[in-house]
């Protein structure tokens, strides 16, 4: 895994503000985000900031994805959760091509523990699926060739 270094004062202060074993477990996930996003075509530079206080990252280039964030739960002090915008089918298509692998909360959250270990092969497409959510309009999510043939070299 490259390591990302990050270089918006806000998210370094969102960063810093978490407890450290909270940080480091929002910082492999973000590590995460960045290397599925220089892995897949089509993604492109993506921009990091904060949104809603919480590390946000997007690609720059127009209708290609979506907005992820990462950061604490609320009122939970071990969990943290990778969102996504809840007006799109995401957690929906997360949930219909891995049944019972994530705990998805409100249509918007897949939710982690601190300790436990993701299941990084359906993490990292799950993030793939985000960050070319607008380049794959109208394709078979559950046909994953149909699904990689859509996104533009």
């Amino acid at each position: 895994m490259t390591v990302h270094r990050v270089s918006d004062p806000a998210v370094k202060a969102a960063f810093a503000s978490y407890p450290q074993e909270m940080c480091w477990a929002l910082q492999d996930l973000r590590n995460t985000i960045l290397d599925v996003a220089c892995a897949v075509r089509g993604v492109g530079e993506v921009e990091e900031s904060l949104k809603w206080g919480q590390p946000a990252y997007r690609p720059v280039a127009p209708r290609t994805g979506t907005t992820l964030r990462i950061g604490p739960m609320p009122n939970s002090e071990t969990d943290y959760g990778l969102f996504v915008h809840c007006q799109t089918t995401l957690a929906t298509d997360f949930e219909a091509l891995y049944p019972g692998v994530f705990n998805i909360i409100d249509n918007r959250a897949l939710v982690f523990s601190l300790g436990d270990v993701a299941p990084e092969v359906p993490l990292r497409h799950c993030i793939a699926l985000a960050l070319t959510y607008h380049l794959r309009d109208g394709v078979d999510l559950t046909n994953l060739e149909a699904a990689e043939n859509a996104i533009p070299a």
